[in-house]
């Protein structure tokens, strides 16, 4: 990618369209109720479990989550939690399908093996779990015991994904979170050991104080403990939304021809290593799930970034955890106190949300599409969505400078990124988003 003014505009993830800037409270709880009672029978459901709470505050952090030192707000956020998952089941009228689970956070692993096993039990009551879901957690490698892995296991979970970040001394340290080479290989080794087979690596460039150099170090001990996949992800500095941010001291934060060379640097040593590139940030050994769904064009994009989740129900559970239905979007309330409060009085916690349109439903297949394969024909999607041919042409049209440059490909109406410019995906993805305004500080830099 070549343009500076590309690389360093702020632009969404687009693991979601609209995105969630565009939620608003015109959507409610009553409205959540009724979605989940008209839910058609057959739709199997995806549910994603939201644990707002760590030990420490890491600085670089963009997630809704707060420091907790004891267990009482834990438990008390668990008791709300058991009574969401009863009032989802209650008002969907039956035990929803469900073929993924997801717990993120936050740290989900903060709960100890007894609140684990409690809680996989509301949800196996409240639902109906396939044989061979998935179920997979979010897991801070410092702070996982033995027991605790032991009943990860025991309870169904075949996924983990371990944040790494970066392995580099000066850099944890700048961000706040020390977490040895060490720490992490034993956790691996202790998932694997209790049948816990797959494994993925989070990792982040764009960081204080790093380089090309401790960027690929941490490559090369992430290649060491062979996971079956790794997300590589741009820090998003948006100290004005996140205010533990501003411990971060900007004058080490590298700049946007920076934030590119690591992030090619770390997608070459990867791709050398015998990893796919999957879209823009995940990479993923030739027999995993990701690579098959990829190369048979069943990838999709959500919440948690790339996944093979094709469901078209998301269960949001917990506070800030947002729910994808036929309909739109839901989003629980971020406030711990607000989000209790309503459970409480047996209503759902939907602070804001999203009712889909039409035009929304089309341009979210196009925005998905070019994110997962970097290769779309805009015209098939017309004519599957019941739309004329040339609803788009104004979204096609802002992308003539950029296909002059090189940097993308149109033959008719269908768009071709290059592997080389797929860094370019969210500029691309950007022009078909009819709700994009000029609010660029809530979102990070393209690159």
């Amino acid at each position: 990618m070549r343009p500076a003014s590309y690389r360093d505009e702020r632009l969404p993830r687009y693991t979601s369209y609209p995105t969630a800037p565009h939620f608003d409270a015109a959507i409610g709880p009553e409205d959540y109720g009724r979605w989940l009672a008209q839910l058609p029978g057959g739709l199997d459901a995806s549910i994603y479990v939201h644990v707002p709470f760590c030990r420490s505050m890491c600085w670089y952090c963009g997630c809704h989550t707060t420091v907790a030192l004891r267990g009482g707000p834990i438990a008390d956020y668990l008791h709300a939690l058991h009574d969401e998952i009863d009032l989802v089941a209650e008002r969907a009228g039956r035990r929803l399908p469900v073929r993924h689970l997801h717990f993120g956070g936050g740290t989900p692993t903060i709960l100890c093996p007894e609140q684990f096993t409690a809680l996989m039990g509301r949800l196996h009551r409240a639902f109906d779990f396939a044989a061979d879901a998935e179920i997979a957690i979010e897991i801070d490698p410092r702070r996982l015991d033995p027991a605790m892995i032991t009943a990860l296991a025991e309870n169904g979970v075949n996924r983990a994904s371990l944040g790494v970040q970066s392995f580099d001394p000066q850099v944890q340290k700048a961000i706040n979170r020390v977490q040895s080479v060490e720490q992490t290989a034993g956790t691996v080794a202790g998932l694997r050991q209790a049948g816990i087979a797959s494994i993925s690596l989070d990792l982040i460039y764009g960081l204080p104080l790093q380089t090309v150099a401790s960027c690929l170090d941490t490559v090369e001990q992430s290649l060491a403990l062979s996971p079956d996949r790794i997300s590589v992800f741009g820090y998003a500095h948006v100290p004005g939304f996140k205010k533990h941010q501003r411990r971060i001291n900007e004058a080490q934060l590298p700049d946007g021809a920076a934030r590119q060379e690591q992030a090619e640097a770390i997608a070459g040593r990867l791709v050398a290593a015998g990893y796919r590139r999957i879209g823009l940030d995940h990479f993923a050994l030739p027999g995993d799930a990701m690579t098959r769904a990829l190369d048979e064009n069943r990838l999709h994009r959500n919440f948690q970034g790339y996944t093979t989740d094709a469901c078209e129900v998301l269960i949001g559970l917990g506070a800030s955890a947002i729910g994808r239905l036929p309909q739109g979007y839901v989003q629980n309330d971020t406030v711990l106190a607000r989000y209790a409060q309503a459970l409480a009085q047996r209503r759902p916690a939907t602070a804001k949300g999203y009712r889909l349109s039409a035009d929304d439903r089309l341009r979210a297949e196009v925005i998905e599409r070019l994110m997962c394969d970097l290769d779309v024909d805009i015209g098939a999607i017309c004519a599957r969505h019941g739309a004329p041919r040339g609803l788009l042409d104004d979204s096609l049209l802002k992308l003539a400078p950029l296909a002059a440059e090189g940097l993308v490909t149109l033959q008719g109406s269908r768009i071709r990124l290059h592997d080389e410019t797929r860094l370019m995906a969210r500029k691309i993805a950007s022009a078909f988003d009819s709700h994009l305004d000029q609010a660029a500080r809530r979102f990070s830099p393209a690159v």
